[in-house]
């Protein structure tokens, strides 16, 4: 067997694949997005000759590539021949979900014919049908949500030696707009230094180094983000203790622009430094 792991992310257009390679990536993954499949087996020699470090890839193949088709099964036969190992996902939803979902993003269907959604999606599944039977796993994406799809997908890929039960969610918010809904512990963070009132930094949000420096340039701000880290380390095996498998944390300022993302983004560093899957989100950063 070859010493590198392959993993081939496909399905169904609009089922969650680029989510799902976003998790890989967050797991490790040396990660590509549409690569043609008639170069794959280029890819992984070339990656094994000139990168011998990277002993995991995930890549998201699907018929937006007008060849894949007509060309994928004699290829991932040939790698799996010359002992390659080569796990492929399979993402699928209901039509209904499917549908719903580009018109939402008002996208338009790789497969769609004079237009229409629905026909290119049930084009899509026929044409798909032997592949999914290919699959290694199938995840059908209607009733989740990207973390949930997240936390599927590592759980499955990532070393049971080095998963932790908790999955960490980590938001920040504005609190003009209202507290999240599904918060476990909310951690108020308006008492610290507040980068809007300096005229260099109110543009820019808690993602710019200089706003981050201003944050955290004050040993309130400093003390703050020990004592709620060693409170939430005493917590959480607690927490798992109880059979909890999911805990969402939401750090809110005014805006969600500035402090609040600051502190998510410091919190979520260190819950990733101890092996938790973590997901953050900055659920109010792009509101005026």
């Amino acid at each position: 067997m070859k010493n590198i792991h392959i993993v081939i992310i496909t399905g169904l257009s609009g089922s969650g694949k680029s989510t799902a390679l976003r998790a890989m990536e967050d797991i490790g993954f040396f990660c590509v997005d549409n690569l043609p499949v008639v170069l794959l087996p280029k890819f992984i020699s070339i990656t094994l000759q000139s990168s011998p470090e990277i002993k995991q890839v995930a890549m998201v193949m699907d018929l937006r590539e007008r060849r894949f088709i007509e060309k994928y099964q004699r290829i991932f036969e040939q790698l799996k021949e010359k002992g390659y190992r080569i796990e492929i996902l399979f993402l699928e939803a209901s039509e209904d979900s499917l549908l719903r979902r580009f018109n939402e993003t008002r996208r338009s269907h790789p497969l769609s014919v004079q237009g229409s959604i629905q026909d290119g999606i049930a084009l899509e599944i026929e044409k798909l049908a032997p592949l999914r039977q290919m699959a290694d796993k199938i995840i059908d994406t209607t009733e989740t949500n990207i973390h949930q799809l997240k936390d599927v997908v590592q759980r499955h890929f990532l070393p049971i030696s080095e998963q932790k039960k908790m999955i960490i969610n980590v938001t920040s918010f504005g609190y003009r707009y209202g507290l999240p809904a599904d918060a476990d512990l909310v951690m108020d963070v308006r008492f610290l230094p507040n980068p809007y009132y300096v005229e260099s930094l109110k543009k820019y949000d808690g993602h710019q180094c200089a706003v981050e420096a201003y944050v955290l340039d004050n040993a309130e701000s400093r003390e703050f983000l020990r004592k709620s880290i060693d409170m939430m380390d005493f917590l959480i095996p607690l927490y798992e203790k109880e059979g909890k498998v999911h805990l969402n944390i939401a750090l809110g300022c005014t805006g969600g622009h500035h402090r609040s993302v600051v502190m998510a983004n410091q919190i979520s560093s260190h819950f990733q430094t101890m092996k938790y899957i973590v997901h953050t989100s900055h659920r109010d950063i792009n509101k005026s």
